[in-house]
């Protein structure tokens, strides 16, 4: 067992949201610069359409005139949701730690097929805390209650059992990728959200949801072959993003209750197909793809749609994060509440786990957290966890699946001094940035049982629960995947889990032609789970 080194400074640790700031990295310039180093967590602006644009092709459950209700389809309005899984992604931006000392990780024979005490010390983990070493107690230093398994204490998994009912800690399970990725750069294409949207994730008000104004909806980038300019993510970042999202304008003004304002909105339709119908666009009739009958159409259900929505979401209470009781009072406390990742993680949830948007990518800054001490980044991941932990318990409490996955740009390493101090645990201090020691992870809810890994033995099982592996030293294998060392293939590999639990592989070459996951044996080794649905929910 390597000796373990102790740190003889008084630590001092730095506060969840305070900024970090090192002599070995350049000035911040870029957005993403101050989002990994912590300084600045997201503004207040709705970046998105307008009206029409935020309806994309759906609304949910509208209740208008006969007549009308009978045209949604033909406006592609529909009036239920994708019927696919929930999505939810969180984006550490800076390279946060989540090999080892959070999520285990192992060599082939899956997590719990250990790796050297100096490999554990490489991932902030010293020689009496490495996972199968008991404590005082004769407890092993691995929590497997999530499925997945966790160091008994990692930051992660205590933040989220502080919000994580018991009932719903028994419906989960989860997979580990061994990954490596680039570090302290948003140029990693991580965020597999297109892809999701790709596989058939839409929402009734959104497709799409992120906490940043970017391509992607957060600090990584979407791979460019995935991304479509229509999808573009619309920003949330607090309760009151989401309550903006349907908006009467001047109707609320006139008085009256939420079925006058869509009776005002089906005569506004009403009139226009009238005089839609003696107007012309002075567009060609046939010949080209924008002809006077498409503008037309295109006229008439954009005001069809505006009715259809303020139909289902004219009522402010429904898209109200402050007075949803599962959330306020529920999972999180009046003074949690007024912390902004959490409002900005129940906004998100709300709208995915309801079916108002396919996916969204929440994203916390300031994981660039190699200051020389443990506590600061044990303080910046207990707080992630709680918000992974809060998705979890919403989707509980609404009986509806949920896929959580969460990366990082980069991760870093250890040298093997350890932070004695009271947030710091004994546990190694982070001392630089190791692109090396990535990997990013996911979480499976399945309100109708644990997601079950493929695989006929127990050894196939845990090899099902870690797609690739590390070396005994710490680092990623990266040839034990095709997403080791690639993160296009690592979104992929994220893709086609996402399908198989849908029981639809057979989709994934037409998705992703050209894709290089393999096929075969090769590619059904980068699939985690059973399915949980066969096709929609």
């Amino acid at each position: 067992m390597t000796k373990r080194i102790r740190s003889s400074k008084r630590m001092q640790h730095l506060q969840p949201d305070a900024p970090l700031l090192f002599a070995d990295h350049a000035a911040p310039k870029t957005r993403r610069d101050f989002i990994r180093q912590g300084l600045m967590t997201g503004g207040a602006a709705v970046m998105g359409s307008g009206l029409l644009g935020l309806l994309g092709n759906r609304t949910a459950q509208a209740a208008l005139s006969p007549d009308l209700t009978a045209l949604l389809d033909d406006c592609g309005i529909r009036t239920a949701g994708a019927g696919k899984i929930p999505f939810i992604c969180f984006d550490l931006a800076g390279g946060a730690n989540i090999a080892g000392s959070n999520v285990l990780v192992g060599k082939q024979g899956g997590q719990l097929d250990f790796l050297s005490t100096a490999g554990y010390s490489k991932l902030g983990i010293p020689g009496d805390m490495i996972p199968p070493v008991a404590d005082a107690q004769g407890v092993d230093h691995i929590d497997s209650s999530l499925g997945l398994s966790f160091h008994r204490d990692s930051a992660f998994l205590r933040g989220i059992k502080t919000v994580l009912s018991d009932e719903a800690a028994l419906l989960i399970n989860g997979a580990v990728i061994a990954a490596r990725s680039e570090n302290d750069t948003g140029n990693n294409p991580h965020n597999p959200m297109y892809a999701i949207n790709k596989i058939g994730a839409d929402g009734q008000l959104l497709t799409l949801i992120g906490s940043q104004s970017s391509d992607s909806g957060g600090n990584s980038m979407a791979p460019l072959a995935m991304i479509d300019s229509t999808k573009r993510p619309t920003k949330i970042d607090r309760p009151s993003d989401v309550l903006g999202l349907v908006d009467a304008g001047d109707l609320s003004a006139l008085g009256g209750t939420q079925a006058d304002a869509v009776a005002v909105m089906e005569s506004i339709y009403r009139v226009t197909d009238k005089k839609m119908a003696n107007v012309s666009t002075g567009l060609p009739t046939s010949g080209q793809a924008l002809t006077d009958a498409v503008v037309k159409d295109l006229v008439r259900c954009g005001y069809l749609k505006s009715a259809a929505l303020y139909d289902r979401f004219g009522n402010p209470a429904e898209l109200n994060v402050e007075l949803d009781s599962d959330i306020v009072g529920g999972i999180f406390t009046p003074q949690q509440f007024t912390d902004g990742e959490f409002r900005k993680t129940a906004s998100i949830m709300k709208l995915v786990i309801n079916g108002y948007a396919g996916a969204g990518t929440v994203t916390m800054g300031g994981f660039d957290y190699h200051t020389g001490d443990r506590s600061t980044g044990e303080l910046r991941d207990f707080r992630a966890g709680v918000c992974m932990g809060a998705c979890l318990e919403y989707a509980h409490r609404k009986q509806l699946p949920l896929m959580l996955y969460v990366f990082s740009d980069g991760a870093l390493a250890s040298n093997g001094m350890v932070d004695n101090s009271e947030e710091g645990r004994g546990k190694g201090q982070w001392t630089g940035d190791n692109q090396s020691t990535a990997a990013t992870f996911f979480l499976v809810y399945n309100p109708n049982g644990k997601p079950q890994l493929m695989g006929a033995t127990p050894a196939a099982q845990a090899q099902s629960q870690q797609i690739g592996y590390f070396r005994d030293s710490g680092d990623v294998e990266t040839s034990s995947s095709p997403a080791g060392n690639n993160v296009n293939l690592l979104v992929e590999t994220v893709a086609l889990n996402y399908l198989a639990l849908h029981d639809e592989l057979g989709r994934f070459d037409a998705l992703f032609p050209g894709s290089g996951l393999g096929s075969g044996a090769v590619r059904d080794a980068l699939v985690a789970f059973q399915p949980i649905v066969s096709g929609t929910i």
